[in-house]
């Protein structure tokens, strides 16, 4: 078995066990027949809707994808573009702290004549604005709306404190590489020696010199940004709608428990803060956090609806989401690479 089948496998061990025990925790000492029920007296006209969410998700990708590339001279379709987003949710989601998609997706690219610098400065733009999304809900949500975050999710805010200092973290850390390529460089050279005198890493000048490379892309990506600077605003713009459309996901689903007292803002903005504290943990698509955090924090507006709501909202927007975006994978696998339609008019960043 090669190193490559090793990961796969263990991701799929992983991501099966973490399913697994978090179906144990939702629904152990529940009657399954009272939540079949309640999902059956459910109004599905309202899951439509919840499902071209999924699809706006995964399509709003796409649109950024194609945007950032002919910036750069190259035109890719938009179908194409679909499959690309596509396949990078889905490695996402099933790899811990989704660190699987946006290698897969240079991977992808890689066979549409896409070089692979291009690759990595668009998607290094297009994880600092969807990563600024959170930061900036999270913050604005903390700073002003405190009080509802606690009614919400009473003890286990601490976890919404986590994850948002987590994502502030990754985020600025992205920021300072990108915009202080010199400050990232020392800090960078610096660990690397200590690492080395500590005797953690052995010395070797090729690991120094792989590392610098990886600098010079971040360097990159702050030129990308300051040349493109309304694209950018554009793409953020984008990435929010993107976002707040699955956010929307369990506003659709009360809708049809025809709870109509449930308030868009307010149910977004939960799901928001639940997505903030489960985003960056090493848990692939954040399962058994998610749904913990969405009984919390919808237990006491919902009521004996919350773990029916769950399953419908969880399902369209993670797995529903998962299966289409495996489906489509599955396609990028046989179609990618294959009669390009690629019109390459540039070599890279402009």
């Amino acid at each position: 078995m090669t190193k490559q089948q090793k990961h796969i496998l263990g991701d799929t061990l992983l991501f099966a066990a973490v399913m697994g025990l978090t179906l144990y925790a939702v629904f152990r000492g529940q009657d399954l027949g009272d939540v079949a029920q309640a999902i059956r007296d459910c109004d599905g006209r309202w899951l439509v809707p919840a499902l071209g969410c999924v699809l706006v998700f995964i399509g709003g990708e796409a649109v950024i994808l194609r945007l950032l590339l002919r910036s750069c001279g190259y035109r890719l379709s938009r179908g194409r573009c679909f499959l690309v987003s596509s396949a990078g949710f889905f490695f996402s989601a099933v790899t811990p702290s989704a660190g699987g998609g946006q290698p897969m997706q240079v991977y992808f690219l890689r066979r549409e004549n896409i070089p692979v610098p291009v690759s990595a400065v668009i998607l290094m733009a297009v994880t600092i604005t969807y990563k600024l999304v959170l930061v900036l809900t999270g913050l604005l949500m903390a700073l002003f709306r405190r009080d509802f975050l606690r009614a919400r999710f009473g003890e286990t805010m601490v976890l919404f404190w986590l994850g948002l200092a987590l994502t502030v973290g990754f985020t600025t850390l992205l920021l300072v590489l990108v915009f202080h390529p010199n400050l990232a460089r020392a800090a960078m050279d610096g660990g690397h020696r200590l690492l080395e005198r500590l005797h953690i890493l052995r010395r070797s000048g090729s690991r120094r010199e792989k590392l610098l490379a990886a600098m010079e892309r971040y360097h990159e990506t702050a030129g990308y940004f300051k040349s493109h600077l309304g694209l950018m605003v554009l793409v953020q713009a984008i990435t929010f709608v993107q976002r707040f459309a699955l956010f929307t996901v369990p506003w659709l689903v009360c809708r049809g428990f025809g709870l109509t007292g449930c308030r868009w803002g307010d149910v977004a903005l939960t799901q928001a803060m639940i997505t903030v504290a489960a985003d960056m943990l090493p848990l692939p698509g954040g399962m058994g956090v998610t749904e913990g955090l969405f009984l919390t924090a919808f237990g006491p507006v919902l009521g004996e609806l919350v773990l029916p709501a769950m399953v419908l909202s969880r399902g369209t927007d993670f797995y529903c989401r998962l299966l289409l975006s495996a489906a489509f994978t599955a396609v990028a696998a046989l179609v990618l690479g294959r009669h390009r339609d690629t019109d390459i008019k540039g070599a890279g960043p402009q």
